[in-house]
């Protein structure tokens, strides 16, 4: 007995032992419905999203908030890097302002200006290295620096020296915006939050 057409010459018969015409057979990849793109491969047109690097490859830092960043730095910290610095600038400039004013004349107010312009050049270069590297010789001792929140980069010199500027508010009002990193979420000043800067542990 066949299954087949018992007229082999005829077209539209089916042959034994072939799949219906139309069907796949068993074993024959299925087609995905047009216009929906097989399970695996992206479609056409569709964004590949970028591989996410972890923290520390592809230079600079992530941003705050997300995996990886550093700890905020503790109020401390920041007190301990600000004494530092403090000495750093303040112990050549008194002893050339101490020296001359001890002397007296022409001499002493050479010594006197030439404390001053040692003073003032100490400190642009701090807001310097702070605004390209985030730190400087305070921060650099604590392993701490200060960078811009948005993106986790250095602040750049003109917005460190904005930010230097700020800390004015920072004394109003009894130094409460000195102590406000110590209950503060982001550990901020007034300064870093009009800046939008934080003050981060170094890696």
């Amino acid at each position: 007995m066949s299954f087949g057409d018992p007229n082999p010459n005829n077209p539209y018969g089916q042959q034994p032992g072939q799949p219906p015409q139309g069907q796949p057979g068993y074993g024959y990849p299925q087609q995905a419905p047009q216009g929906v793109p097989p399970q695996g491969q992206p479609g056409y047109g569709y964004p590949q999203a970028p591989p996410v690097q972890p923290y520390g490859q592809g230079g600079g830092y992530p941003q705050p908030g997300y995996g990886g960043m550093p700890a905020f730095a503790g109020w401390w910290s920041r007190v301990a890097a600000m004494l530092i610095d403090g000495i750093v600038i303040s112990v050549p400039y008194g002893i050339l302002v101490g020296i001359g004013a001890g002397v007296g004349g022409g001499a002493g107010s050479a010594l006197v200006f030439v404390g001053v312009i040692i003073g003032i050049g100490l400190g642009l270069f701090k807001l310097y290295k702070e605004g390209t590297t985030g730190q400087w010789i305070g921060k650099k001792a604590v392993n701490i620096r200060v960078l811009r929140e948005a993106d986790g980069q250095p602040l750049g010199f003109g917005m460190a020296f904005v930010r230097y500027i700020a800390h004015f508010l920072d004394s109003l009002a009894c130094y409460l915006g000195w102590l406000w990193p110590i209950w503060d979420a982001k550990k901020q000043t007034f300064a870093d939050k009009i800046c939008s800067s934080v003050v981060v542990k170094s890696v």
